[in-house]
């Protein structure tokens, strides 16, 4: 399935450019180019689309404005000649920023991403699954202050619950992060990693010792909740 794909900026080398490298893509296709961002509202009312490329500095209204005005936006690639406009791109969330003139190479770099992101439907961005990697091989990124922050799934020592956030605690260093432990739990490989309370996931390798109702890991003493313990004891066997 073809990702459907938007063009706004303002001057038209920069859609050619755009265009260009969408053609080398198979499995990209634009549904409509369009000059500023009233233009764009109206296509995404017409089209549907999965994925916009929005230049930031337009006349009449900021490709930022405008994307902040969307109840319900695409994925989005910001572009632009302004380095400055990178603070603004991770607050809005979006999937990359490319600087101009975007060559061939950093493009693609992007489209990666967004093809990470609609495998898991996350920020986060796990390693291909098709890759020949052992899965403490496998890396995840997190988006937190402001960056992409990459994470070795085997140096992962357990994960916490923080409502909307979770926090990734590894030997080195800890990562909050914006997304729910759930959504997260998906990412991990299968064999290496376990639920044992709603507000916990535990590397496997990583529990020094456990008792009824706690693991300890790295000196840290988890709960396990009573729905469970029969998954962790079949595991611990």
């Amino acid at each position: 399935m073809k990702i459907r794909c938007l063009l706004v900026d303002d001057e038209p080398p920069a859609l050619a450019v755009l265009r260009s490298h969408i053609a080398a893509v198979p499995m990209l296709e634009v549904v409509a180019g369009c000059h500023n961002a009233i233009a764009a509202f109206e296509a995404l009312q017409k089209y549907p689309v999965d994925l916009m490329f929005l230049d930031i500095k337009m006349p009449q209204l900021m490709g930022t404005d405008f994307l902040r005005s969307l109840r319900n936006p695409p994925k989005v690639i910001l572009t632009t000649a302004y380095s400055e406009y990178a603070v603004d791109a991770f607050d809005l969330d979006v999937v990359d920023y490319l600087l101009k003139p975007i060559s061939l190479d950093r493009f693609l770099r992007a489209i990666q991403k967004v093809y990470r992101l609609e495998s898991t439907g996350t920020a986060a961005l796990p390693a291909p699954r098709e890759t020949p990697h052992t899965q403490t091989d496998r890396f995840l990124y997190f988006r937190a202050d402001r960056k992409m922050v990459k994470v070795m799934a085997g140096d992962i020592l357990y994960i916490e619950s923080l409502k909307d956030y979770v926090r990734i605690v590894t030997p080195g260093k800890q990562i909050v992060a914006k997304q729910t432990i759930t959504s997260l739990q998906e990412m991990l490989p299968e064999d290496g990693f376990l639920r044992i309370h709603r507000s916990f996931i535990v590397a496997l390798n990583r529990i020094d010792s456990f008792s009824p109702n706690h693991v300890e890991v790295a000196g840290k003493e988890l709960p396990i909740g009573r729905h469970y313990k029969h998954d962790l004891e079949r595991e611990l066997r």
